[in-house]
């Protein structure tokens, strides 16, 4: 939505915690905790008075079941008065983003003048659940009044019934994963191997520059002595990436493979907003106004992460602008072969 009103949208800064590959060095954080010093962190570097601060709103795609309102407990457990509203959004790979969108909405509407807005995940720490036939039989025999009922219900129980449920990432309305879904696209834009791992070759080169010139460790509020990235790889090459095996689809036609797919990550990132106004009053220089944003939904049929090849050029053409006339482009890089698809639209 574009705003009808006369209220900008500042992005004043933003704070995050190092970006690592699950089960490794921030393997011991929760998403909580990865939470809370992405936000300690934000209003530290921002010297931001909590005070001030209006909502919280923080993304996530992996809930932990026991606190389904993480928000809220970031809130309580970060330098945040308990005061702040807090927002918890669960929107798949665009969490982020749309909290982001519900900061700005907030403002827009005259509900807050300050609000900070986030994402997280920790892959390494989802909840460990029973399978559905053992949650069954343990639900069951909690409702039983008597000992010699419980029992009957646990007698149920086999050997195999104890194996925890693992999280997938298939999609429940179509059964493929994410990464199934990027092959389809790729043989249907008829993307090639080099194509998809030239992508993830310059992520890497440029995130590595970035890093060494201070850039990107400029975001970031160190963990455990780390202030970068540690799941940047350097040292890769298009050789290297040449080598490796594809893993979703195992065939010759197969093509995309842990070298041009992104990992599953731990880490947090929070960023400050306020109104035009309030940052003018707080004496703030904003780093870019929110001028509009497109969200779409498209059919999984028809390419399951292909949304910014529909979303871009209808806001392009709702607001004016061309490809020419932007200087940045951000693109959410699941798979090199989704971001090659989607140029290709």
């Amino acid at each position: 939505m574009s705003a009808n009103t006369s209220t900008r949208v500042a992005i004043v800064g933003g704070t995050r915690t190092p970006f690592a590959k699950a089960g490794t060095v921030f393997k011991k954080y929760s998403a909580l905790d990865l939470s809370v010093h992405s936000v300690n962190g934000l209003l530290e570097k921002q010297n931001l008075d909590p005070e001030i601060v209006d909502e919280l709103v923080y993304g996530i795609v992996v809930v932990d079941p026991a606190i389904p309102q993480m928000a809220s407990e970031v809130n309580f457990a970060s330098k945040l008065p308990s005061k702040v509203r807090a927002l918890t959004v669960t929107d798949n790979c665009i969490a982020g983003t749309s909290a982001i969108t519900a900061i700005y909405d907030s403002i827009v509407a005259g509900r807050a003048e300050v609000g900070i807005a986030g994402g997280v995940e920790s892959m390494s720490n989802p909840a460990v659940l029973f399978q559905p036939k053992a949650s069954r039989i343990f639900l069951d025999a909690c409702s039983e009044k008597t000992i010699t009922g419980r029992l009957r219900h646990f007698l149920r129980f086999r050997p195999w019934d104890f194996k925890p449920w693992a999280y997938g990432i298939e999609e429940p309305s179509t059964g493929l994963s994410m990464g199934e879904h990027t092959e389809l696209m790729v043989k249907e834009w008829k993307i090639s191997r080099e194509e998809q791992d030239e992508i993830p070759y310059q992520s890497h080169m440029n995130a590595h520059a970035a890093t060494e010139d201070g850039r990107l460790k400029a975001e970031i509020l160190p963990l455990d002595g780390f202030d970068y990235d540690p799941l940047i790889r350097p040292t890769t090459s298009m050789e290297k990436l040449a080598k490796l095996l594809p893993v979703f689809d195992r065939s010759e036609s197969g093509t995309i493979t842990a070298g041009n797919s992104s990992p599953l990550t731990d880490g947090a990132a929070s960023v400050l907003l306020m109104s035009e106004a309030r940052a003018k009053k707080e004496g703030r220089e904003p780093l870019a106004f929110i001028k509009a944003f497109e969200f779409v939904g498209i059919d999984p049929k028809d390419g399951l992460l292909m949304g910014p090849g529909i979303a871009v050029p209808k806001l392009l053409q709702r607001t004016g602008l061309k490809l020419s006339d932007l200087d940045i482009i951000e693109m959410h890089e699941a798979f090199g072969g989704q971001v090659a698809c989607n140029l290709r639209a």
